[in-house]
């Protein structure tokens, strides 16, 4: 059974800080899982649960991408869009230097560098979304316009179905 007690990563506490209220969902985390595993457990659209990336560019600037559950990141377009030559994502080593957060629980808040942000932009259309709350097992439920109005992400359209 996952845990229920409320994790006090740095994401909670920059939510907390802002006075942005949010819904915590627990659940059994499997590593390679992702957020199908996080919806399936959860019982949610995974079009819904977003991922949180770590992407680098040609000179080492670190970008942080959200994304739908269900689509993945092209690198190529994404890249385009923000007037970069490439880009890919990073090692787990350096998502870790530059978020402060393990690979399954990067979550965009509290990040321990301040990083652009990136974000599809369909995700504003959802009315709800589900984004990693800074541990393994951890996601919190919010609306997508304070996803918006907090980390101010640059929107794109990146997205490619697998």
């Amino acid at each position: 059974m996952a845990k229920t007690k409320t994790p006090l990563t740095p994401a909670i506490r920059q939510l907390r800080q802002a006075h942005i209220e949010f819904s915590e969902h627990h659940y059994d985390y499997q590593q390679h899982g992702g957020a199908p595993h996080a919806a399936s457990e959860l019982g949610l659209d995974l079009h819904s649960v977003l991922k949180t990336l770590v992407f680098a560019d040609e000179s080492t600037q670190t970008w942080i991408v959200l994304m739908h559950g269900d689509l993945e990141v092209s690198g190529k377009n994404l890249a385009r869009q923000l007037g970069c030559k490439n880009l890919a994502p990073c090692t787990p080593e350096v998502a870790y230097k530059q978020t402060g957060y393990r690979i399954g629980g990067i979550s965009p808040f509290g990040t321990r560098k301040s990083l652009p942000i990136c974000a599809e932009a369909s995700i504003l259309e959802l009315t709800r979304i589900y984004i990693n709350g800074g541990k393994l097992g951890f996601l919190i439920g919010l609306s997508p316009q304070i996803l918006n109005d907090l980390l101010q992400p640059t929107l794109v359209s990146a997205s490619i179905h697998t």
